[in-house]
This record gives C-alpha cells, sequence and structure tokens, in this order.
C-alpha cells in the first residue's frame, strides 16, 4: 500500500490530539464531582447554589497541569467536550433588542402625533411580520403622513452634522439602521459582561446572523426569574469620580492587620474534617476559607493579607485576574466591609489587560459616593453622541458630545477633578478612567489614552447606551429541568451503547475478520468524533447524540462497500491481494461521491438551521470526515497488516453462509418500474390527503406558543387534563403523553404575540391553577422530590411568532438549498442531467412519503411533531437516499463504459442487482441504530428516529425504483436510438 506511512502518522497525530482535548473533560469532571460532593447533604441531595459557590470560587484557579503548563478550571472548561443544556439542565434564551426606544431616541422623543402613532402601529405590526421595524415604521410613516419627509421630525440640535432639513429618507433611514445595528452590538457585549459574572460555568453567547437576535445558552441555571431580570434589565451608564490609594489606604492597612490577626485565632481543619460536620449556615463559608487558605501562596503567619500581597501596581488595587476570587472573598466579608468608608464603592474594571510578563491584570476602582444615596455624579442619558475619532497625534480615541444639563454639570464635575480621574461606568463595571486634563465647559470631550481602534469603537458604542437605550426583550425561551437533563443522559448514552453493540455483532457474524476491520474503523471514527468536537469547544447535546448513532451506521457503509467489492473480485478467481487492491479502488469514486452528498446537506443544515439543528449538522459533518479518513485509510492500513504473507494470508471477508449471499441476482427491476410508480404515488396521495384533512401537529417551533413538561407522582389521562384546561386558555391548548404515562405535555398559543414578562407568568400560571383544578394535585418547585398527589413542571419553552416564522422560512430555505446543491454536484461528477433530475425526483419522492407517513401515523393515534429536528430529520434522509442513489449510479457508469454491445436497459438493471447487496445491507446496518433510537432515544428524538425510519427504508426503495428508473424514462431518446442500432453517446 502507498503512503501507509503518512496514515500512520495522522492518525497517530490525531489520537494524541483527541487524548490531549479529551483530558480536560475528564479534568473537569473531576471538578465538578468534588463540587457535588460538597454541594450533597446527609440525606444525599445537592443544592445547587452551594454547588455553583463552589466551581465559581475555583474558576480561576490552576487545578490542572499539562507537562508543566497550569490550566484554571475556566480554561478546562472552554477546552473540554461540555455537555448540552438538553443533557444537563439549564436555560437557552432567545432575546430580540427592541428598536422602538432607538427610533424614538434618534428623534429626541417628540410630541408629534402622527410620529408616535407611526411607531405605535410598526410595533404592533412587529409582533406578527418579520420585516425590519425600521421599513415598518417608515411604512406607517407614510400612510400617516402623506408628502411629510422624516428630516422634519429627525433634524434636532442633537442630529446637527448628521441630519439636516434637507436630508433625504433614504439618508435617515441608513443612519437609524447603524444605529439600530449598533445598539444590538452594545447589547450583545453588554449581556457578555453579565453572563459572565452570573455564576454558570460555560454559558454561550452569539448573535444570529441576519437577525437583530441573540442567543444565550446559561447551563445550570436554576434561577428562572433572576435570568429574565437580569437579561431584559436596561443597562445604567453613570460618571463617577474615582478615589487614589492614597485617600483610602488607612482602611486597607486596617483590613490587612484585622485579617492577618484572624488568621493567627483561626484553628485549621485538619484533613479529616468534612463538609458534612458544618453547621448548614457555616459550611459554605467555612469550606470556602478552607480552600482561600489552600490557595492562598503566602504563610497565613506572615504580617500581610492578599490584598496587600497580591497587588501588582503601586498606584491602585490592580491583581492579577486569577486571584480576584482571593480579592473577593476578603472585600465581601461582612466583617471587612465594615473598615472601608461609607462614601466609597469599589468596582472591578470591565476588561483585564496584558502585563510584560503576559499575565492578565484587573484593576479594583474606588469609586466616590455620596453619603446616603446612590445617585451618581452625572448620568448617562445626557450624552447625545459618540464618535470614534483620532486625538491629536492620530491615535484612536473617542468623541463625546452632552445635552445642555449635562454640559453644565459635566463642566462643574471636570472642574473639580482636574488631574484626578473620572470612572465611565455600565452595570458596576469600570469601562474607562480617563484623567481630567482641564474644565471642560460645552459639554464636546475628547477620550483618549491606548485605545485600539476597535476599543474605541467599543467604547464609544458604550458612551451610546444612557441616549439611546435598547431594551431587550425574550422571543424565545426554553428551560430544561436537572432531572429532565440527566434522563435525556441516560437515554442518549443508552442507544449509543445498544446502537454500537448491535452493529458489532452484525458486522462480526457477516463478515468474519473483515467485519472486525470495519469495527476498528467504527471506534477511531467515534473517538475522533469526540475528540474533535472537545478541540472545537463544542458541547454535544441529544440531538448530536443521534447524529454519532447515525454515524455508527453510515460509518459502516464506506466498509460494506469495499468489502462487496473485494467478495466480488474473489468470486470472478482474482487473488487474495488483487481483489484487496480492486476492491478499495473501484469503491473509492462511490465512497467519495456518497459522503460529499451527504456532507453537503450537513453543511447546509450547520449554515441555515437554529438551535438543535445546528449540533446535529456539527457532529454528522465531522462524522462524515471522520468516518471517510477511518474507512477508507486506516482500514487500508490493517488489512495491509492482516496480509503480511501476500494471498496465502488467513484473512476472509464473509463468513461462510454469507459468501454468495446476494451475489447472483438477475431481477427485472426496470420493468416493474410503472407498479413502484403507483404504489408510491397511491401511499404518497393517501397521506398527504390525511394531512389536509386532520392537519399535521407542528411543534411549537414552527406555529409559536408556550409549551410546559409536567411530572406527576402517578400516571394522568391527557385527553381528561385537555378537557380542562381548554377553559382556561379558550381552547387553544393540547396535551399529550410525553415519554411516560405520569408525565405530560401541555402547549399552548394562548398569548402567543406577548412577550413581556405579565404574560409569560399569567400562561404559566394558568396552567398550573388549571392541572390543579382538574387533578386536585399540589404544584412544588423540585421534581426529584414529588409526593402523593403532587405535580411540578421539569422544563419549558416559549417561541414567539415571528421567530417561528423565521425558523419555517430557514427549514424551506435549508431542504430548497440542499436539493439545488445535490443536483449541480450529481450533473458535475456524472454529466448528465437526467441522471441529476432522476435523483432530485426522488429525493422529493421520499420528503414526500415521509411527510404522507407522518400523516397515516396521526390517523392511528401515533401523533409526531414536526419541528426542526424533524427538518434535520429529512435532510438526512436526503442525504442517506442521494448516497444510496450514488453507488447505483456510479456502477452503472462504470457499466456503461465497458457494456460493449449490451443496451441500456439492462445495463441499468444489472447495475442495480450488483449493488444490491451493498444497498441492503448497509440499509439494514442503519436501521439497526434507528430502530434503537425510536425505541431508547427518549421522547425529544422519537419523531426524528420515525422520520429517520420511513426515509432509510423509502430511500433504500426509491434508489432502486424511483431513481434509476426515472433516468432510464428521461433517456427515452437515446433508448429508441439504440433499438433503431444508432450509435449513442456514452455518459461521460
Amino acid at each position: 500500500m502507498q503512503n501507509k506511512g503518512v496514515i500512520v502518522f495522522l492518525t497517530v497525530i490525531i489520537t494524541a490530539l483527541c487524548l490531549y482535548y479529551l483530558s480536560f473533560t475528564l479534568v473537569s469532571n473531576g471538578v465538578q464531582q468534588k463540587a457535588n460532593d460538597y454541594a450533597t447533604d446527609a440525606s444525599g441531595n445537592i443544592d445547587f447554589a452551594k454547588r455553583r459557590a463552589y466551581l465559581d470560587s475555583v474558576w480561576r484557579q490552576p487545578v490542572y497541569n499539562f507537562l508543566g503548563a497550569d490550566f484554571t478550571y475556566q480554561e478546562v472548561k472552554e477546552t473540554e467536550l461540555g455537555l448540552g443544556l438538553d443533557l444537563q439542565g439549564g436555560m437557552h434564551v432567545t432575546l430580540e433588542v427592541s428598536p422602538v426606544e432607538i427610533v424614538k431616541g434618534i428623534a429626541g422623543n417628540p410630541k408629534d402625533a402622527a410620529f408616535n402613532k407611526s411607531v405605535d402601529e410598526a410595533r404592533e405590526a412587529a409582533k406578527t411580520s418579520n420585516a425590519k421595524f425600521v421599513d415598518l415604521f417608515y411604512t406607517a410613516w407614510q400612510r400617516n403622513n402623506p408628502g411629510k419627509n422624516l428630516s422634519s421630525i429627525f433634524a434636532t440640535a442633537a442630529n446637527r452634522g448628521r441630519i439636516s432639513l434637507e436630508t433625504s429618507d433614504s439618508a435617515i433611514l441608513d443612519i437609524i439602521n447603524t444605529e439600530v445595528e449598533n445598539a444590538i452590538d452594545r447589547s450583545f457585549n453588554i449581556l457578555r459582561t453579565r453572563i459572565d459574572r452570573f455564576g454558570t460555568s460555560q454559558p454561550n453567547i452569539q448573535r444570529i446572523a441576519g437577525s437583530g437576535r441573540i442567543q444565550i445558552e446559561l447551563p445550570g441555571a436554576d434561577n428562572q426569574e433572576r435570568v429574565r431580570n437580569l437579561l431584559q434589565g436596561v443597562a445604567k451608564l453613570q460618571f463617577w469620580e474615582v478615589l487614589e490609594l492614597n485617600e483610602y489606604g488607612g482602611a486597607i492597612e486596617t483590613i490587612n492587620s484585622t485579617w492577618v490577626a484572624d488568621q493567627k485565632n483561626t484553628t485549621t481543619p485538619t484533613a479529616a474534617d468534612t463538609t458534612g460536620n458544618l453547621s448548614p449556615e457555616d459550611s459554605l463559608r467555612n469550606a470556602l476559607e478552607k480552600q482561600l487558605q489552600q490557595i492562598d501562596p503566602l504563610n497565613p503567619n506572615n504580617s500581610v493579607s492578599p490584598l496587600i500581597s497580591l497587588m501588582k501596581a503601586n498606584y491602585g488595587l490592580v491583581y492579577d485576574v486569577r486571584d480576584t476570587v482571593i480579592i473577593n472573598r476578603i472585600l465581601k466579608n461582612e466583617r471587612y466591609k465594615t473598615f472601608l468608608p461609607r462614601e466609597l464603592k469599589l468596582l472591578w474594571g470591565v476588561k483585564p489587560t496584558k502585563a510584560d510578563d503576559g499575565s492578565e491584570l484587573l484593576e479594583l476602582y474606588a469609586i466616590k459616593t455620596a453619603r446616603g444615596t446612590d445617585q451618581a455624579p452625572l448620568e448617562g442619558d445626557v450624552v447625545t453622541d459618540a464618535r470614534q475619532t483620532l486625538d491629536q497625534t492620530s491615535r484612536p480615541a473617542v468623541s463625546m458630545q452632552m445635552n445642555a444639563e449635562g454640559a453644565r454639570k459635566w463642566r462643574k464635575l471636570t472642574s473639580e477633578n482636574v488631574g484626578r480621574r473620572i470612572a465611565v461606568v455600565l452595570d458596576d463595571y469600570v469601562y474607562t478612567a480617563p484623567v481630567v486634563n482641564g474644565e471642560i465647559p460645552n459639554g464636546q470631550s475628547e477620550i483618549s489614552g491606548n485605545f485600539t481602534l476597535l476599543e474605541a469603537q467599543d467604547l464609544a458604542n458604550i458612551l451610546k447606551s444612557g441616549s439611546l437605550p435598547a431594551p431587550t426583550q425574550i422571543v424565545e425561551e426554553s428551560i430544561i429541568g436537572p432531572t429532565l437533563g440527566k434522563e435525556a443522559q441516560n437515554q442518549g448514552i443508552i442507544s449509543m451503547i445498544a446502537g454500537l453493540v448491535l452493529v458489532v455483532l452484525f458486522m462480526v457474524a457477516y463478515y468474519s475478520k473483515g467485519g472486525l476491520v470495519a469495527i476498528a474503523a467504527l471506534v477511531f471514527n467515534i473517538f475522533f468524533i469526540l475528540g474533535i468536537l472537545a478541540q472545537l469547544g463544542t458541547a454535544l447535546t441529544l440531538p448530536g447524540i443521534a447524529g454519532i448513532v447515525l454515524t455508527i451506521g453510515m460509518s459502516i457503509d464506506a466498509n460494506v462497500l469495499i468489502f462487496e467489492r473485494i467478495k466480488e473480485e474473489l468470486r470472478n478467481g482474482v487473488g487474495l491481494m488483487a481483489s484487496i487492491n480492486a476492491g478499495y479502488s473501484k469503491a473509492f469514486s462511490a465512497i467519495l461521491d456518497g459522503n460529499v452528498t451527504t456532507f453537503l446537506t450537513g453543511a447546509i443544515l450547520y449554515a441555515l438551521g437554529q438551535g438543535p439543528v445546528k449540533g446535529f449538522a456539527i457532529v454528522l459533518m465531522i462524522g462524515i470526515a471522520c468516518s471517510f479518513f477511518s474507512s477508507v485509510f486506516i482500514t487500508r492500513v490493517i488489512v495491509s497488516w492482516m496480509t503480511k504473507k501476500g494471498d496465502k494470508s488467513s484473512i476472509n471477508f464473509s463468513a461462510p453462509f454469507a459468501k454468495n449471499a446476494l451475489s447472483s441476482l438477475n431481477i427485472d427491476f426496470l420493468s416493474k418500474r410503472k407498479v413502484a410508480y403507483l404504489i408510491s404515488t397511491s401511499i404518497i396521495v393517501l397521506g398527504l390527503g390525511i394531512a389536509v384533512i386532520n392537519g399535521l401537529k407542528f411543534g411549537v417551533d414552527f406555529t409559536g406558543g408556550r409549551s410546559y413538561v409536567v411530572a406527576f407522582d402517578e400516571p394522568v389521562v391527557p385527553s381528561e387534563l385537555k378537557v380542562g384546561l381548554d377553559g382556561e386558555f379558550d381552547g387553544s391548548v393540547e396535551v399529550k403523553t410525553y415519554g411516560a404515562s405520569n408525565v405530560l405535555k401541555v402547549t399552548t398559543s394562548y398569548l402567543i404575540n406577548e412577550d413581556d414578562d405579565a404574560s409569560n407568568k399569567e400562561v404559566e400560571s394558568k396552567v398550573k391553577e388549571g392541572i390543579a383544578t382538574v387533578t386536585g394535585f399540589t404544584y412544588v418547585d423540585n421534581a426529584e422530590q414529588l409526593g402523593d398527589k403532587q405535580f411540578s413542571i421539569t422544563g419549558s419553552s416559549k417561541v414567539g411568532a415571528t421567530v417561528a416564522d423565521d425558523i419555517k422560512a430557514s427549514s424551506a430555505e435549508a431542504m430548497i438549498v440542499a436539493l439545488i446543491a445535490i443536483f449541480l454536484y450529481i450533473l458535475l461528477r456524472f454529466r448528465k442531467w437526467q441522471f441529476s433530475l432522476g435523483s432530485i425526483i426522488a429525493l422529493v419522492h421520499d420528503t414526500l412519503f415521509v411527510i404522507a407517513a407522518f400523516a397515516i401515523a396521526s390517523a392511528f393515534g401515533a401523533t409526531f411533531e414536526i419541528d426542526q429536528v424533524f427538518v434535520a430529520a429529512i435532510l438526512t434522509v436526503i442525504g442517506y437516499s442521494i448516497n444510496d442513489t450514488v453507488i447505483v449510479f456510479d456502477r452503472i457508469r462504470e457499466n456503461i463504459e465497458n457494456r460493449g454491445t449490451n443496451k441500456l436497459v439492462k445495463v441499468f438493471n444489472d447495475s442495480i442487482n450488483q449493488t444490491l447487496g451493498r444497498t441492503l445491507i448497509t440499509s439494514f446496518t442503519t436501521l439497526i441504530v434507528v430502530i434503537v433510537l425510536l425505541f431508547f432515544g427518549g421522547e425529544v428524538l422519537r419523531g426524528f428516529a420515525f422520520a429517520l425510519f420511513v426515509g432509510i427504508t423509502v430511500g433504500t426503495f426509491s434508489s432502486i425504483y424511483i431513481a434509476t428508473p426515472i433516468v432510464v424514462d428521461l433517456m427515452k431518446k437515446e433508448l429508441e436510438a439504440e433499438a433503431a442500432g444508432k450509435d449513442t453517446k456514452k455518459v461521460a
């Protein structure tokens, strides 16, 4: 085998990297286990607040040493293979930045009735429209103010230099859109700062491209009300005077001496002490004190506290980021806080700076406050404009303009603080604290310093948060309780192990030693997938596990194709080594084409999908790449090692009973194509007819609304609960069993267009009250402690109407783009439009068949939701079906080139017969794992697995009876010419 050394080298390197990145996961699990041990009481119950406090306390502390390099727990978490919310519990929130206040702010909040009417109409229209708010506002403005220009409203003193009475409407709209985009960026940065201090490990925040939405995931968040308040609160910008160290140094010295004295008087707990012996009120405090002593680099008996010994500058309280936990621990102690002056509060800087030695330093600013009030000397709403500019030395700076009231206060504040610092504070974080060079009389200021261009732009954007607030509202929300997450985790693991075991047994039974080679490749494949996911910092979700389970079945495909080719060569009397070489060589193009087409569908899913679909797409793409490398190249190395004795080697690629199985078939498939067309059409028409009459069950992410997963201590009949809840929700409610007879899913579209907190609370309250009234049960918060006649909400989700419309639109777009991409790829590879069109017709057939199957299943009482995960299943079916079809097409192309005097119809029939063994075996192995998913994957993946089961079955059927026969029907001219004895053009 050529390049064997390269393959071995790459395998060793990839394996080493995977081991390295997966080691962080093991370390992280160890730290979390310690947190669980610490937070578990004598009864075995975990206090999640204590668990979070423990993890937060070690967040910036070294917990892993690899070859001399220390990694903090934060760095470990950033590198580990994390678990998605559906596997560990937490909150998924999509926020939409409201542009209403931006438009009003730019206009100066005018009293003009027509302007305010247009804003109100646009706000109402935005509830059910996906159009931009600015466009909706302009449409309403033109309707309410025919012939009147926007400049009549927006040409204000604050906008001088940007907007005049001569400025066109289009230019004003561009300015508004730019400010809205800046507001979204500003909100993103503010929210990122907020969630970083929220107290959850590994939070995730990202902007959704092409929209004004921000998506946030908070693993382990169990206080939903706190999260909502934190995320939806309007940022407060303030200007404060800064005290220097010499003005409060006496208080720091007092804290230092008191701390040292306390340490000398404290008896250090012995190693035998456990948190279980501590009183409930003291356990957290004492445990963290122990930890403080352990991580403090100084001897407790020394004469200085960490507050002084860890300082990194002589001008103020500047510390290494890793030491902030220790500093906070001391300064938040009620005993030490009493020594600080009442007119002082301490605030951290928002962003660390790099020191010469590479460490990250953070300053703790001493803010001067007025006794008895929390009012800042100057609030941020006086800032009318802020822009990135250049100072006199052409370095990035920020220009800031204030209104008349702000200019007056700013003049007074700067005149009193010449030579001193004034802090710009947002959300209790100091963004900058420039020194005042002189009195600023006119409200026009320039902030300069060692800014990069990006930092100056960010600061200018932050300064606008006062005059242009950007309120955020939750338009999509999903809450998964720890109980539901643990259950999903167990279901995923069971599915993966069961699927793997069944495939291993079949492959070894059917392909003997060849099966063992395929299994070795499969193990490498799964290992590589997990390692690469860890390297990319991607969280493993339940759909991601489904992707791995599916990859288990699909990764076998390449080896089945190779082994069937080898068996074919052996049956033709070719020697072992030559058969192996021919098998790998002849199967390569078909394997490549099949993997590329499936990878294309994964890439489209990732680009256009949202939420769980993206997680599935990532795993699918990584799985396909790893599968191709392991199945084609690693197995080749293994087979080469097993055949050192050449043709006398003992390796075999089939069990005795399978040696000639499916090898001598001569079925005339094409003669039965019209019967196949009729059967497929009949089933599809029947299913679509049922769908039209009864409708399909769409999930919340397609229809919008709210859903709640409710656990009871005993079975509850869904129909009885629905009847009772109909009165609460005016009939807009559905109730169904969710995985177990004592768990129900309640879905309602009540108040679907309202996203405010009051509406959310009203709907949840109605659900609780309705269930309590119908069943007589009592609601409890903790699902793990359900008692007699009690129920609890273990998970919930909310999707706004406009978000649902976006999801539907992106799903349809994904389907169309996938079909176009596959059409073009097939055309590129096979050089005939008939092959492309035949494959697309087969894929449309498969898609319609799956939809019809859902409708028929619902008629028999088995209802599956059509949601984002269903779309992922359809696109997976498309990728799988085209893979099957490409294998047949590839053999047709090979046989046409070597057909001699054989007619085209016979060539097509022979090609189907020759690939039938591979088609059936691959479908069987994949169906094994799909059936495992169907029965053990849990309720979340039930519809996904059912769609795959139908899709793979019908995909196998369509590659034989639809795709290839369609190509034959589309090539009538060539067939007629052939019948007339004329020469025909061969397929390229």
